[in-house]
């Protein structure tokens, strides 16, 4: 690293690139007085599976705009109420597949818009941004989804990611908060053996940087030391949180019955929240401006305890269904509810937040059981001039893809329509 401007961004070493935070003191405000007035715009789309429990997480219709009561599938998200928007009546006119919970979320496709064929797609709405913003950043954009391999097991339908090209074409995506960890900081040219090596023997990829870091450091100013300072250490807690999955991954189970192994990798819950870790260092780092996650249900549901399977639960009755299904509800909001924490907390270079540059979309293209229209979605981040605090309720079967092109305008991207779209949705405009 020779020179202040490749140090601005990268420390890197034969085995590890690490990305740095924008920093004042390497020249990120003169930098973006020339070339971009402002930090920049994100965009953020997070896909659970199954939907919703309609009673319990729906605010009443009847109570529109700031002056709502939030329903107890919500509740998690209190503190946050003032910063994001329920949007209600919104769904795809095309879309009838009961079970595929994103496969048309973000593209607003007719299955059958291909004459002759059985199945067809068109470019998702987070592709449409890459193509924008993309340009600028390592990764166009990043896919991720959970470690569930099965459609019945995710209830999304369909599709290696959320993402589909501009031909409609399914984008893979990374299945693992471990593969996404080695795409944000190691080397191409280093072996996943060799990768995983590093985290079994305990070794950051911090150290392999080291001495670069500290001669970093040197340079900064007290404020950005303290900013390297922390992002560094929050790479050291996703590596620690990740050594376990590395300890167990390759280890049998005890052939006694009667003793069982603790649960291989992180899975669920705990594999949510470090999927939004590694989403916010990648958003920090400028490495990608445009992220999906198609996250994973059964696995969350076996990480609370529930042991009723996802597709039941999705047609919940009173008792445990039901429950299960609040839970669920419950336990969603609480994770949305931290990543908003961690993106108001987290500063740009010029004093601004994280949050105030990023939009974030949290739904499903399923309301309920088997039901497509009102597709439940949260609105929240500053990015793309949203309105937040308001509970939206619009004309029941406006365009999903509305909201898609109101986004996608808001972060600036020249779009005239977006699959079905008719129109922007003037309620969320700032």
């Amino acid at each position: 690293m020779k020179s202040a401007s490749s140090r601005r961004r990268f420390l890197q070493s034969s085995k590890a690139l690490v990305a740095l935070p924008f920093l004042e003191s390497l020249g990120f405000r003169r930098f973006a007085s020339a070339a971009t007035p402002s930090p920049p715009q994100r965009l953020v789309f997070l896909a659970m599976g199954y939907g919703v429990t309609e009673d319990a997480w729906f605010p009443d219709v009847k109570q529109t705009g700031a002056d709502y009561e939030l329903p107890p599938g919500l509740m998690p998200l209190a503190r946050h109420k003032a910063d994001f928007t329920v949007v209600q009546g919104a769904r795809h006119h095309f879309t009838s597949e009961g079970h595929w919970g994103s496969t048309y979320w973000l593209t607003g496709a007719s299955r059958y818009g291909d004459g002759g064929s059985s199945f067809h797609n068109s470019i998702s709405a987070d592709q449409v941004a890459a193509a924008h913003v993309g340009q600028q950043t390592r990764f166009a954009s990043l896919q991720l989804n959970g470690s569930e391999k099965t459609i019945a097991e995710a209830g999304h339908g369909p599709g290696l990611s959320l993402a589909w090209d501009v031909r409609g074409k399914p984008m893979g995506g990374l299945d693992s908060p471990l593969a996404t960890y080695h795409r944000l900081f190691s080397r191409e040219n280093v072996s996943l053996d060799e990768r995983q090596a590093m985290l079994t023997q305990k070794r950051s990829v911090m150290d392999a940087v080291l001495e670069d870091a500290r001669d970093l450091k040197r340079g900064l100013g007290r404020t950005d030391k303290n900013k390297l300072e922390e992002y560094f250490q929050g790479i050291r807690d996703i590596e620690t949180r990740l050594s376990k999955d590395e300890l167990w991954q390759d280890k049998p189970k005890p052939e006694a019955p009667l003793l069982q192994p603790p649960e291989a990798g992180l899975k669920g819950l705990e594999e949510i929240k470090l999927m939004y870790d590694l989403m916010l260092a990648a958003l920090k780092t400028d490495s990608t401006r445009v992220i999906t996650y198609r996250q994973p249900i059964a696995d969350l549901l076996t990480s609370l305890g529930i042991k009723v399977a996802a597709h039941d639960m999705s047609h919940y009755t009173p008792g445990i269904r039901r429950e299960a299904s609040l839970r669920r509800d419950e336990a969603n909001s609480d994770l949305l509810a931290g990543l908003i924490d961690r993106l108001k907390t987290t500063r740009e270079a010029d004093g601004s937040r994280l949050f105030d540059h990023t939009a974030v979309v949290f739904g499903s293209n399923l309301r309920t059981v088997h039901n497509v229209d009102d597709c439940p979605t949260i609105l929240t981040g500053g990015g793309a001039g949203m309105q937040l605090g308001k509970n939206l309720v619009l004309r029941q079967g406006t365009p999903l893809c509305n909201i898609w092109l109101t986004l996608l305008r808001g972060i600036g991207a020249p779009v005239k329509r977006h699959g079905d779209s008719t129109g922007v949705i003037s309620e969320l405009l700032g």
